[in-house]
């Protein structure tokens, strides 16, 4: 496809109100929410070396997780010519992995650190359209919006913040003119499972004095978890999470009792629950010895054993 013929059915797509497809709305955002040109050939604005810095330091407890994650992708896929990039929620590129046999190309084309590849600069892309959208998204080739685009496959994927916050975009674009529709989808998963790994860590890793609980087993494909403090009260939950157990849809999270959330709240209520998970707790640590348990609690021996009468414990218990 010639630049012109490219640009002129990007025009007429984007104009057209018969195009409904995903694509085609990404298209319209480019050139009439964003004016670009799809003809335009300028390479991409690329951050100063002051700013690209303040951005990593801002990002920095992120990128640290993210380092090795990235490493065992680009293991994956740099021998097929791929670029593996890492951006911020603005589109900007903060961490990348590339051979050195492939890196010229990708320069040229500006896929590089420091770079925005927000929609709103390149329009239609994979890590923009990735970022407009909140969802994973593949990039082929003449589905870009600028023509000068039109040699590469983007594949990426959205990470998302412990805050329910759209957080960075996983990227890996590739330069190979035979690459498939296929091969992208194989591509595209490993990106998307590459992501949500990430975006796991990095949730375990935000709630470092809480215990991290699966919210849900229906949703493999994405993070579900909660973080839960020493008083089972929930005070964290990724995005999918959130969405899941119908929390806040982001920002801080109101304390809530795990198993309220769980669906695990028995026949206890209240006071009694919490007294009986501090009882099952001091049984525990004293592997069962009830006078034991109950020194633990500052209680005397028959109290505790009205107590585990009333919250039906058996002496056995622990």
């Amino acid at each position: 496809m010639t630049q012109r013929s490219h640009a002129d059915l990007v025009a007429e797509q984007s104009r057209s109100p018969r195009a409904t497809s995903a694509l085609a709305a990404s298209w319209r955002r480019s050139m009439l929410k964003h004016g670009l040109d799809p003809a335009d050939r300028r390479r991409p604005d690329r951050l100063t070396a002051a700013e690209l810095a303040e951005r990593h330091q801002a990002m920095a407890a992120f990128l640290h997780v993210a380092g090795p994650q990235i490493d065992q992708l680009y293991n994956l896929v740099g021998l097929s010519g791929c670029n593996v990039l890492l951006t911020d929620a603005q589109g900007v590129v903060l961490d990348q992995r590339v051979s050195d046999g492939d890196a010229a190309q990708f320069r040229d084309w500006g896929l590089w650190r420091g770079a925005d590849w927000s929609e709103a600069a390149q329009g239609t892309n994979g890590i923009g359209t990735c970022l407009v959208e909140g969802r994973q998204v593949t990039i082929h080739r003449d589905e870009h919006f600028h023509t000068r685009n039109t040699a590469m496959s983007c594949m990426d994927a959205p990470i998302w913040g412990p805050d329910g916050r759209l957080l960075a975009a996983l990227d890996v674009s590739s330069a190979r003119a035979d690459q498939t529709e296929r091969y992208n989808r194989l591509i595209g998963a490993q990106v998307a499972q590459t992501a949500r790994a990430i975006e796991a860590l990095f949730f375990r890793s935000s709630f470092p004095q809480a215990r991290i609980v699966v919210a849900s087993d229906d949703h493999a494909d994405q993070a579900v978890l909660l973080a839960v403090d020493k008083d089972d009260l929930a005070i964290g939950a990724t995005r999918a999470a959130r969405r899941v157990l119908g929390l806040e849809r982001e920002g801080s999270l109101r304390p809530r009792p795990a198993a309220d959330l769980l669906g695990r709240q028995g026949d206890l209520q209240g006071f009694d629950r919490g007294e009986r998970a501090a009882v099952v707790r001091a049984l525990a640590r004293a592997d069962g010895n009830v006078s034991a348990a109950a020194r633990a609690l500052g209680i005397g021996r028959a109290t505790m054993y009205r107590r585990m009468a009333r919250l039906g414990i058996s002496e056995n218990h622990g």
